[in-house]
């Protein structure tokens, strides 16, 4: 440990100081649980933990759907079909008690399917989930294809795509071509529990509960009376030719779904976790009801639009669907199917069949139905240092310093809890924070940022103004009695703002206001925690589920938007606070199917132990199937003290993945970068550095999310799409289509395996520059200063060069272009550049897209695919050119620039690795150029200045 940084240290035991003006002490209890040979210690109180979450058996409306006492039978009434423009409108009738519904199929412009089932007359209407999609999608016309007394078939646009609907019982089978890709109630468990008018006794808390918990249901302490008794809704499909699923998130469990018939299902419920269980189906933070199922022939998604409490089971036929088998042709078995049943508390049934079929175009369907991802500012891609909590401004100035001092690059630096006074939110501790404006300015003047914490619930405090609107303003969740609802939070005492009412987000959102927001400043950015949201001491440590919001609907309908209405009223209060000119930065621990469109997310309270690391691999593949591409983990982990080893691997694996932040609880040990000796330091600089070095790729990958929905972080299959040998992978992934990483996750690993797909490909290793054949499991060996990642051939990434402490300095340094060579010779590939902050890549076209081509020894810049380029008045230079794969010595290099003389470049040609490298060059980015690269037929010159690695 470096001496001069030592009294930054400070012992856990030794606790925190008292809270602000009142005194009031932390209200956290500290649990102990053993684990990893340290103690975790619960920040939440009365988190004694799994028992404090229900199993599927312990809920009501799962019993009544899976354990019976029957099915419900439904019959579709063909001659009651009415085509709109909106689709296909039929009857059906539930035979048991005679209910007539309403089913509604329609076929989407995008390539999607939609079928709503809601009540035909129902006693009042149902929840159905607002604000998630961009808009009603635009519908195609649907006509009657065939028609017979059991069965209809409709298609739209060219016939490529039909639904056959059932008369008895009710089933839709959607076909392409001659293949049926989804059957629709195919095992018959479509469930629709009718309104019903309530029992007059059925709301009293002396009301005995009855077996099927249909209007009051009871958990440990907690009662629950239902406003609108029994109302879940459930339905499967079958899913055929398929046997790998994926998406679902958020679990601590792998990437690929496990068959569930022998164990809990996938549960969708957003909750604060801490410490959350590894390889466990339990609901995390956040839900996003989407399910991708991939086979060789093609790509399928399920969006199951719900925002309650949801389960989904999970039936592989074959129970080995890790390896995929043998073509039917082959084996003389059936093709595989997956069977897939959802199951809801409430609301309407309306499920989304996205049609791909390629995982690229089903991430477009999925963005164009619920919004593409927002383009990060800059700065948001870089480091971010956070702590439950720097201690006040002197702290955070010297941890600030401590980077550059280290020369440690990082753009961000955060403010937990305790930054405010007494847990007031907009506020800050006088005695702590006594110049917050004068923090930011001190930041901002090395080009960095703060971020600090807002979560959803207001601390109950008459004389404290924000309190005192939010209560005049109606802006508080109600109890079942109609008056605000208290929970206990951080501060103690607490009410939640009702985030799914406009009039509050509109209110919420003026608090961000730089005259409103004392202390703030437009370089103040702003983290939505707890917002599942967290209460202590509730039903499973959330609000209950009676509990009522704006519209009288109670909390149960819409609990899973809850965090997702936060993140949006805060991003549209940094929006409004910049006039609409500046992207906002927002990260929030729970979200949605949407909150792709609003920022970031991470994987919550984690903690510091090997298998942590491990599973935070899949869980963010996961995310990034699922829409949500911005998206990481609390580097070194939240909870415990990493050991030196595993902080530089968390480090190492952070750094080449989307949302990059060191985060730890206030009862770990400090764990600055620098406070661990010079040999971690150094490995945790290099880490640093090559994200910073990544940067343009990066920013481009993430471009690439914005206009066509491709995550940054892709599992392999996505790119190799017809090799099953990458379908179960999950402990390596691609960065975009040019880059394969694979962090270190054991301790002690002296080599690591690693998969380089595809048996045509050529993969370069980006330290050595040695190439591979693909198609090859690789045993590598490592030191704790390596991580193995591979450029694919055929492909160009953009670099920086040399050094910076943040990207604002990194953006004006020049840039190097790899290009490794596929085994035809050539490579290709995209640089995105913009101001990396402002709209106006949007709204006046200020962007560059450039595109790299190198084929038959001739590498082009031009500008981006039919021709979109914008209009963004760059310097960016192009100052080096590695070209990797080079099997022909090379005799000069000539550089062409239009309305110029061309130019002979000094090089260097290594024939062992068959690498050039062609330095100090100038050429510009926005300016069309090309690079002939000739062939030597004499002896090789050496006279090209040595290049420096």
């Amino acid at each position: 440990m470096e001496g001069e940084d030592a009294p930054l240290l400070r012992n856990p035991e030794e606790g925190e100081e008292g809270e602000g003006e009142e005194g009031e002490g932390d209200e956290e209890e500290e649990e102990m649980a053993a684990g990893g040979g340290q103690t975790i210690i619960n920040v939440v109180p009365g988190g004694e933990g799994s028992e404090n979450f229900k199993k599927c058996d312990q809920v009501a409306f799962y019993r009544r759907q899976t354990q019976g006492p029957t099915l419900q039978h439904h019959l579709l009434l063909l001659d009651t079909v009415e085509l709109t423009h909106e689709g296909a409108r039929f009857e059906v009738l539930e035979t048991t008690k005679q209910v007539r519904l309403l089913l509604c199929v329609s076929a989407c412009e995008s390539g999607v399917v939609r079928i709503v089932l809601d009540e035909l007359r129902p006693v009042k209407p149902r929840y159905r989930v607002p604000d998630v999609l961009t808009g009603e999608p635009q519908c195609e016309q649907l006509r009657v294809l065939e028609r017979s007394a059991d069965s209809l078939s409709l298609t739209w646009g060219a016939g490529l795509h039909r639904v056959r609907a059932w008369h008895s019982p009710l089933r839709l089978e959607v076909q392409s071509g001659d293949h049926v890709l989804a059957t629709f109630n195919a095992a018959g468990r479509l469930w629709l529990e009718a309104m019903q008018e309530p029992p007059s006794d059925c709301h009293s808390s002396e009301t005995p509960e009855d077996d099927s918990g249909s209007w009051k249901e009871t958990f440990r302490q907690f009662t629950d009376l239902k406003a609108n008794g029994p109302s879940s809704i459930g339905a499967d499909l079958r899913l055929h030719g398929y046997s790998h699923a994926y998406g679902l998130p958020e679990h601590a469990d792998g990437l690929l779904l496990e068959d569930t018939r022998a164990g809990e299902p996938y549960r969708l419920y957003n909750l604060d976790v801490f410490a959350y269980a590894v390889h466990s189906r339990r609901g995390l933070y956040g839900s996003v009801p989407l399910l991708v199922a991939h086979g060789p022939r093609g790509t399928l998604g399920v969006f199951w639009m719900n925002a309650s409490e949801s389960y989904v089971h999970l039936t592989y036929s074959r129970s080995d669907q890790r390896s995929e088998p043998s073509p039917p042709a082959e084996s003389g078995r059936a093709p595989p199917h997956t069977d897939v049943h959802w199951l809801s508390e409430s609301g309407v049934v309306d499920c989304m069949l996205l049609l791909g079929p390629s995982p690229r175009q089903l991430f477009s369907q999925y963005a164009q139905l619920t919004g593409f991802p927002a383009l990060p500012p800059l700065f948001a891609l870089g480091y971010h240092q956070s702590r439950w909590n720097y201690e006040d401004e002197a702290d955070a100035r010297a941890v600030d310093a401590g980077f550059d001092r280290h020369r440690l690059p990082y753009d961000v630096l955060w403010l937990d809890i305790e930054h405010t006074r007494g847990k007031r939110y907009f506020t800050w501790d006088p005695a702590r924070f006594p110049d917050p404006p004068g923090l930011q300015r001190h930041l901002e003047e090395r080009g960095r940022k703060l971020v600090v914490i807002s979560d959803p619930h207001i601390k109950v405090d008459p004389d404290w103004s924000i309190y005192r609107d939010a209560k005049g303003g109606g802006h508080f969740v109600k109890d079942r009695n109609g008056e605000d609802y208290r929970g206990s939070c951080w501060p103690g005492e607490c009410c939640y703002l009702d985030y799914s009412r406009p009039a509050t987000r509109a209110w919420y959102s003026r608090l961000f206001a730089l005259d409103k927001y004392t202390g703030s400043t437009p370089s103040l950015f702003v983290w939505n925690d707890m917002n599942e949201p967290s209460v202590f001491g509730g039903p499973e440590q959330t609000m209950p589920k009676d509990a009522v919001h704006a519209g009288k609907w109670e909390h149960r309908e819409l609990h899973n938007l809850y965090g997702f209405y936060q993140h949006k009223a805060t991003v549209e209060g940094l929006l409004s606070r910049s006039g609409g000119l500046e992207r906002p930065f927002v990260l929030s621990r729970s979200f949605f199917a949407g909150s792709q469109r609003l920022g970031a997310v991470w994987t919550g309270d984690n903690v510091a132990s090997w298998e942590y690391l491990q599973i935070s691999i899949p869980m963010l593949l996961s995310l990034s199937v699922a829409g949500l591409p911005f998206c990481g983990a609390d580097v070194g982990g939240f909870d415990q003290d990493p050991e030196p080893e595993l902080l530089v691997r968390w480090y190492q694996a952070g750094a080449l993945q989307p949302f990059f932040r060191g985060h730890s609880s206030k009862w770990t040990r400090r764990r600055e970068p620098w406070l661990f000796g010079d040999e971690v330091t150094a490995a945790v600089r290099r880490a640093v550095q090559q994200r910073y070095s990544l940067l343009p790729c990066w920013y481009t990958v993430f471009h690439q999310a914005h206009t066509a929905g491709l995550p940054p972080l892709r599992p392999l299959w996505v790119e190799f799409p017809k090799e099953p040998t990458t379908f179960a992978v999950d402990n390596e992934y691609m960065i975009g289509e040019a880059l394969l990483a694979c962090p270190v996750t054991e301790p002690g690993a002296k080599e690591v395996k690693v998969l380089l797909p595809g048996s045509s490909e050529i993969w370069y290793d980006v330290h050595s520059a040695k190439a591979y054949r693909g198609g090859q499991t690789l045993r590598l060996p490592v030191s704790l200063d390596t991580v193995p990642v591979f450029q694919r051939g055929g492909t160009a990434v953009a670099r920086t060069t040399g050094c910076g402490s943040c990207t604002a300095e990194y953006q004006q340094l020049p840039l190097s272009l790899t290009l490794a060579l596929n085994s035809e010779g050539g490579a290709g590939g995209e640089l995105y550049l913009d101001d990396g902050h402002s709209f106006l890549h949007r709204d006046a076209k200020a962007f560059r897209l450039r595109r790299f081509s190198l084929a038959s020894g001739r590498l082009s810049c031009r500008g981006g695919e039919e021709g979109e380029d914008g209009e963004y008045d760059c310097d960016h230079l192009i100052q080096t050119l590695v070209i990797l794969g080079m099997k022909s010595r090379v005799g000069s290099v000539t550089v062409h620039v239009p309305g110029r003389e061309d130019v002979a470049a000094a090089f260097l040609f290594e024939e062992p690795l068959q690498t050039v490298t062609v330095q100090e060059l100038s050429l510009k980015v926005a300016t069309d150029w090309d690079v002939q690269i000739g062939e030597q037929l004499s002896q090789l010159s050496r006279s090209a200045p040595p290049v420096r690695r």
